[in-house]
C-alpha cells in the first residue's frame, strides 16, 4: 500500500514515467500502469542508451554487446527500460530496437 506522496524519481536510473514504472517499483511509486521487463541484449555492435526517444538524444550510457537491458515499453523503434545490473541502479532510457535482440529464457 503506498502511504504518502510517491518518491521523486531520479530518470538516470529510476524506471519510472507518468504513465509507466518497473513492477519492482509497485507500491513505492504511484502510476497508471506497472510493467514486468522483457529481457533483451544488445546486439553484437552494442546499444546506446538515449534520454529521449530520439538518435540526436544525449546518451546515457553505452552498452557492450551481450549486455541485458530490460525492456518495459516499446513504441514504434524505441523500448524504454533501464540496463540490468545487481543493485538494480542501471542507466534508464531509451534503446532503438534495431540494437537489441531478445534475450534468450
Amino acid at each position: 500500500m503506498l502511504t504518502g506522496p510517491s518518491q521523486n524519481a531520479a530518470p538516470e536510473h529510476l524506471p519510472v514515467r507518468g504513465d509507466l514504472a518497473h513492477i519492482r517499483l509497485a507500491g513505492q511509486h504511484f502510476v497508471p500502469h506497472y510493467a514486468a521487463p522483457m529481457l533483451h541484449r544488445a546486439s553484437g555492435a552494442g546499444a546506446s542508451v538515449h534520454a529521449s526517444a530520439s538518435e540526436d538524444a544525449d546518451v546515457r550510457a553505452k552498452l557492450e554487446p551481450g549486455t541485458l537491458f530490460a525492456v518495459l515499453d516499446i513504441a514504434g523503434q524505441w523500448a524504454w527500460g533501464q540496463v540490468e545490473t545487481d543493485d538494480g541502479n542501471g542507466a534508464v532510457g531509451y534503446v532503438s530496437m534495431n540494437e537489441l535482440e531478445q534475450a534468450a529464457a
